[in-house]
C-alpha cells in the first residue's frame, strides 16, 4: 500500500473515531429534567415570602395555580390592571418538557421578585384543563396561568406558537422583549426581568 493510501486510511479511521465518540456522548447526554421535589418551594414558603405584597400583586398570589378562562379579553384586562408594574408572562404547556424543566426557575424567580414584579402564566396549547391542573398541583407557583387551548392568545402575545416563551412588559404596559426558549438558571431569568421589565 502506498504512503498516500496509508495516510488516507489513517485519516478515515480518525474521522470514524471522532464520529463514534460524538454519537456516544450525544446518546448519553441527559435531557432537561424537572426540579427535584426536595428543591421546590412549598405554597407555605412562597406565601410567607410574598406576604404584604402590594394589592395588584397580592391579587395574583391569591390566584396561585388557578387556570382562569375568558380568552384574550381576560388576559388583556389583567395586563391593563397591572399597568405601572413590571410584568413577566410565562407561556407554557404541560406537555412541553422544556417548560417543565424550567418551572423551578420560574417558581424561585417569582418568589424572589414577586413583591415588585407581576408574574402571570399562559397555558397555551393544552386542549383540556386536566393535565395542566394536575401539573400545577404537583408543582405549585405563586401566580395564575390563563388557559389558552387554541394557542390564539399565545400567538398574539409572542408572535409564535412555540413554547416555552417569556414575554416582558415594562411599567407603561408595553411589550418590551420576547424570549423564545427556556432559561438555564434563576440568575439568568432575574437578570432579564431587571433589564427588560423593571428598567422600563
Amino acid at each position: 500500500m502506498s504512503p498516500k493510501h496509508l495516510i488516507a486510511l489513517a485519516c478515515g479511521l480518525a474521522l470514524a473515531t471522532v464520529l463514534v465518540v460524538g454519537v456516544v456522548q450525544l446518546a448519553s447526554s441527559k435531557s432537561p429534567t424537572e426540579t427535584p421535589p426536595a428543591q421546590r418551594l412549598t405554597p407555605a414558603q412562597m406565601q410567607a415570602r410574598l406576604a404584604g405584597s402590594p394589592a395588584p400583586l397580592a391579587a395574583l398570589h391569591a390566584q396561585a395555580d388557578q387556570l382562569p378562562g375568558g380568552g384574550a379579553g381576560a388576559l388583556k384586562a389583567r395586563l391593563a390592571a397591572l399597568k405601572g408594574w413590571p410584568v413577566v408572562l410565562d407561556k407554557w404547556a404541560s406537555w412541553c418538557q422544556q417548560c417543565r424543566a424550567e418551572w423551578g426557575i420560574f417558581q424561585r424567580a417569582a418568589t424572589n421578585l414577586g413583591r415588585e414584579v407581576a408574574f402571570v402564566g399562559l397555558d397555551s396549547g393544552d386542549t383540556s384543563r386536566a393535565k395542566p391542573l394536575e401539573f400545577l398541583r404537583s408543582f405549585p407557583v405563586s401566580y395564575p396561568s390563563y388557559f389558552d387551548p387554541s394557542t390564539q392568545i399565545g400567538v398574539e402575545v409572542s408572535d409564535s406558537t412555540l413554547v416555552p416563551a417569556t414575554i416582558f412588559y415594562n411599567r407603561r404596559g408595553e411589550r418590551s422583549y420576547i424570549r423564545q426558549g427556556g432559561y438555564p438558571s434563576v440568575a439568568t431569568l432575574e437578570r432579564e426581568v431587571r433589564r427588560h421589565a423593571m428598567a422600563g
